[in-house]
């Protein structure tokens, strides 16, 4: 019997990804192919087409294919994602980063134009992924992520020692901003004697927002994969967000802002609540790069 080449097996997997519902079955059979044969890139598949394959690259490519037919996330089987240019290591501890996301790091850089050394916070860090491409991308910055999820802040951990941070970014453990002390906010900036300001310049989160109606009703990818910590957020999906927004007084600097991401719904919601933080000005809603409402922003008075 003649060996298939890759042009087949990739045929193959996508017809079969489609009989299985995978959103994206040509996309994900060229990256579980080339990752399971150790190729650099999908590029290299063209380059490969006729090449047969042996039974030892067969045995290793079943498994995967059977996981992402089983919608496993195709980020958790290749075992990272690219967020922004950055490798983010991805697992069921935290959720996913979504490319929609990338936005807030472009957000929190326009706001901080012209301010040395800013002190940014972002709440709910997950794998990572904002708060690494703030340390990297916002000049001067130091960054405190938070989690309540010592299994997502251990994730974060290691995708910051990956992506060579140490000195700019630090992390802490607690519920929202109960995890930003004076204590905290002195190891992330550095600050030994205690003399620098404890105000933050820039707050950032992208907090669980599905309402808890919607539970086993999203795509198989989130329901079964995805930690349902990082998910639901009460009734309306705000519990979260108005309990942050209520905890921000006192807490940030003159004019500081703040970028929360919120699903498309939510944004007039909050837009009409904006007097019961009467210390902060609703600052806009905001469009990804899908043309999405996906954001809300806020500053100190």
């Amino acid at each position: 019997m003649p060996q298939m080449t890759v042009l087949e097996i990739l045929n193959r997997t996508k017809v079969f990804f489609e009989k299985k519902g995978v959103p994206d079955p040509l996309l994900d059979a060229q990256y579980i192919i080339s990752h399971g044969l150790k190729m650099k890139n999908r590029m290299d598949l063209y380059l490969n087409f006729e090449k047969p394959l042996s039974p030892a690259e067969l045995d290793i490519l079943r498994p995967l294919v059977a996981r992402r037919a089983n919608r496993e996330p195709l980020q958790h089987i290749i075992g990272d994602t690219s967020f922004r240019g950055f490798t983010i290591k991805c697992d069921p501890r935290a959720l996913i980063p979504r490319p929609e996301t990338e936005s807030l790091v472009d957000m929190a850089k326009d706001a901080l134009k012209g301010i040395e050394s800013p002190f940014i916070v972002e709440i709910g860090t997950g794998t990572g992924a904002i708060a690494i491409s703030c340390a990297k991308e916002i000049t001067g910055a130091k960054v405190l992520a938070t989690d309540i999820s010592e299994e997502a802040l251990a994730l974060a951990q290691e995708n910051a020692v990956a992506n060579n941070l140490s000195d700019s970014l630090s992390f802490a453990k607690g519920d929202l901003l109960e995890a930003v002390t004076t204590e905290t906010i002195k190891k992330a900036t550095g600050d030994v004697f205690g003399e620098a300001s404890t105000r933050i310049d820039c707050l950032i989160a992208n907090l669980p927002y599905i309402p808890d109606g919607e539970k086993g009703k999203l795509q198989p990818e989130v329901d079964k994969f995805d930690p349902a910590l990082a998910l639901f957020g009460g009734p309306d999906g705000l519990t979260l967000v108005r309990k942050l927004l209520q905890q921000t007084e006192g807490k940030l600097s003159a004019g500081a802002p703040i970028f929360l991401e919120i699903g498309s719904e939510q944004a007039e919601i909050l837009k009409n609540e904006a007097g019961n933080y009467p210390w902060l000005e609703f600052t806009g809603i905001h469009k990804d790069y899908c043309d999405n409402i996906r954001f809300v922003s806020y500053k100190t008075k």
